[in-house]
């Protein structure tokens, strides 16, 4: 008993020392508990450290004492570990990058993010697979993945589930999500996801009152939960557009997800695509059973979405492809509120609300004192009542008008927003918008920021930056 007893106290001891452990914080709430985080901030403000970083849109993970995240350098795919003090760098380690899958110019090489119990660091490379690394850098171990066929490239970050790092993996074709032991990187289940295409969601974890977690993972058409233990498929509801790439945030037995595809998805702009057999006898002036490149010219739209609906890029549309790219135009953008629970597709009875105006693509939800905020990608702000969602405030951030790739966080009374262009906006919490603060970087910004013990750790493209009241 005190044998048990104290691994219990052990493992309690690494999940508090965790204080952001994985993209977007604890469960990817993009919430932390601290108090005196300054509102104004910038290269000359505030700063507590700065230090010039490799490349990468990896988000900083956060332990007792230090700062995990990766890059690239040329060829060499790099995960770092840095002092939370002074922002030292540790240590540096290279993982083999042994290919070169396609990336879309906005995504990098170090795009997920890592994931910490507090002492172990786990990371992900599209062009590698996953590494776990001691907390001085040893490599524990290595499991390749791949190669993968996902028209922006890779940008779901790992998650750590008990004693398992879940990873998904969607693409133009054979998606899966995979879980692997923390100890030893051996795969302990593998389930496809033949619904999922191209995107980028990173999964949260729920644990109901009865039965064994669960993994929510946003796909294609609709949010998946799996069985923890098995991998197995329990319960799905429909109505997301077909590319996700914002993830969940859960609250109680309510996760809120958001999905954007394109500007075709908005209500009412849907366009209506004719079946295969008649699409052949339009546009297959070969007669060979697909749609080629060439062929599909003929229409304008054909033309323009060809690539992202050649899925496993033959240069053709089969059948499967058809079918998907008629389920993509028919599907709508939307923000959803799901009561979880229950068997099968739950969809008729778990949506709670939808709201479909001012969509992101990218940044996650963010719900904080009883406000849902939601920023799209060209800086237009709503909040939501989160019950009813009800909208209780909607505009452009003034001083910040700008894409949004970062996504929101928030602690100590504050919500921030950063964007694009490196202008991070600090609000009052609350449904009002009040400005505090728009604080420029003079740099890109396409990470989220971590929050923890009253300092905010931002990653810009050329720097990390440790941000806290002198």
């Amino acid at each position: 008993m005190r044998l048990v007893l104290g691994f219990l106290v052990l493992g309690l001891g690494l999940m508090q020392a965790a204080d952001w452990p994985r993209f977007r914080g604890h469960n990817g709430t993009g919430v932390a508990e601290t108090k005196g985080l300054p509102a104004r901030f910038g290269p000359r403000e505030n700063v507590v450290w700065k230090v010039d970083l490799a490349p990468g849109h990896s988000s900083p993970v956060l332990s007792e004492d230090r700062i995990f995240l990766t890059a690239f350098e040329g060829d060499k795919l790099l995960t770092l570990c840095l002092d939370r003090a002074t922002g030292k760098v540790l240590w540096k380690r290279e993982a083999p990058r042994i290919r070169y899958d396609k990336l879309d110019k906005r995504n990098s090489p170090a795009s997920p993010s890592p994931v910490t119990d507090g002492q172990d660091v786990y990371v992900f490379f599209n062009d590698f697979g996953l590494l776990s690394y001691t907390a001085d850098g040893k490599e524990r171990w290595r499991t390749p993945l791949g190669p993968f066929n996902n028209v922006y490239g890779m940008g779901a970050s790992p998650i750590l589930v008990d004693d398992k790092v879940v990873l998904v993996c969607d693409q133009g074709t054979d998606s899966y999500i995979l879980a692997v032991g923390k100890k030893d990187g051996r795969k302990r289940w593998q389930t496809l996801r033949p619904e999922a295409i191209s995107g980028h969601s990173t999964p949260v974890l729920y644990r109901p009152s009865k039965g064994p977690a669960l993994i929510l993972a946003p796909a294609s058409f609709q949010l998946t939960a799996y069985s923890a233990n098995t991998g197995e498929k329990t319960w799905w509801v429909r109505g997301l557009p077909a590319e996700m790439k914002s993830g969940a945030v859960l609250s109680g037995d309510t996760v809120y997800v958001n999905g954007y595809n394109m500007p075709d998805n908005e209500p009412g702009r849907q366009v209506k695509i004719e079946p295969l057999a008649e699409a052949l006898a339009r546009y297959d002036a070969n007669k060979d059973g697909r749609i080629s490149e060439a062929e599909a010219a003929a229409d304008r739209r054909l033309k323009e979405y060809f690539i992202y609906l050649d899925l496993n890029h033959d240069g053709g549309l089969d059948a499967r492809e058809w079918e998907i790219y008629r389920a993509s135009m028919a599907s709508e953008n939307g923000l959803l509120a799901i009561r979880l629970g229950g068997s099968g597709d739950i969809t008729a009875s778990s949506v709670r609300w939808k709201y479909q105006r001012a969509v992101p693509q990218l940044p996650t939800t963010l719900l904080y004192q009883n406000v849902l905020y939601m920023i799209n990608d060209g800086g237009v702000l709503s909040t939501f009542h989160p019950e009813t969602g009800a909208v209780l405030k909607q505009g452009r951030l003034r001083g910040a008008v700008d894409s949004y790739y970062a996504s929101p966080v928030a602690a100590d009374g504050k919500v921030f927003f950063a964007s694009r262009s490196g202008m991070v906006s600090v609000l009052k919490a609350g449904p009002e918008q009040e400005m505090l603060s728009v604080n420029d970087l003079e740099d890109e910004i396409y990470a989220t920021p971590a929050i923890a013990d009253g300092r905010i750790y931002l990653r810009t493209r050329n720097a990390l930056y440790c941000f806290g009241l002198k």
